[in-house]
C-alpha cells in the first residue's frame, strides 16, 4: 500500500543562493522514513553526484536525471530539449500514477529559463496534479506564471559564497 499525504501542496524553492537542491533531498529524507514514496527528476543534470549514491540506497526514492549537462554556459541543442522533455513526460506520469506522494521538479526551473521546457506545461500539471501527491520545483529564475500557482514559495538568497573568491565546488559540500 502506498502511504498518501492528506494534502499535497506545490512548493517552489528558488533564488540565487546555495541550497535549493538540497533543501528538496532533505525533504524526500523526511517524506521516506514516513513510508511516502518519493520521485526525483533532475533536469539538466547527468553527472554521478554524491547525492546519487545515498538516496538509490534508500528503496522509497527513486531518482532519475534527464540531461547532458554540458551547455551552462551555451546555448542547448535540441537533443537538450528532448531530453528535458522526455523527463517531463516520464515525471508527468508518475505524478499522474497514485505511486508516489513526493514528486520533486530538480532544476525544473533552470530547464524553463533555458527554453527546455515551457512554462504552460508546467503549470498545466500542477493545475491537475492529485490533491494527495506534494510537488517541488527547484532551480533559479522560476518565471512568475509558474510562482502564482505554488503555495509555499522559499527564495534562497546568496549574500556570501566561496565562488566569490575563486574557490571551486567541493566534493561532499557542493556535489
Amino acid at each position: 500500500m502506498v502511504k498518501k499525504l492528506n494534502t499535497g501542496f506545490v512548493q517552489i524553492y528558488t533564488g540565487d543562493g546555495k541550497g535549493k537542491t538540497t533543501a528538496a533531498l532533505g525533504l524526500a529524507l523526511r517524506a521516506a522514513g514516513a513510508g511516502v514514496n518519493v520521485y526525483i527528476q533532475q533536469f539538466i543534470k547527468s553527472a554521478a553526484y554524491n547525492e546519487l549514491r545515498s538516496i538509490r540506497k534508500i528503496k522509497n526514492i527513486t531518482i532519475e536525471q534527464c540531461g547532458r549537462g554540458c551547455f551552462i554556459k551555451r546555448k542547448p541543442k535540441r537533443i537538450d530539449v528532448t531530453l528535458a522533455e522526455q523527463g517531463f513526460r516520464k515525471a508527468s506520469r508518475h505524478i499522474m500514477s497514485g505511486r508516489y506522494g513526493l514528486i520533486i521538479l530538480d532544476e525544473v526551473n533552470c530547464a524553463l529559463k533555458a527554453g527546455l521546457l515551457k512554462a504552460e506545461d508546467v503549470t498545466k500539471i500542477i493545475r491537475t496534479k492529485p490533491e494527495d501527491v506534494e510537488l517541488v520545483l527547484t532551480g533559479r529564475y522560476c518565471p512568475a506564471s509558474v510562482m502564482k500557482h505554488a503555495d509555499l514559495i522559499t527564495e534562497m538568497k546568496k549574500i556570501r559564497h566561496p565562488y566569490d573568491k575563486g574557490i571551486p565546488a567541493r566534493k561532499a559540500i557542493e556535489y
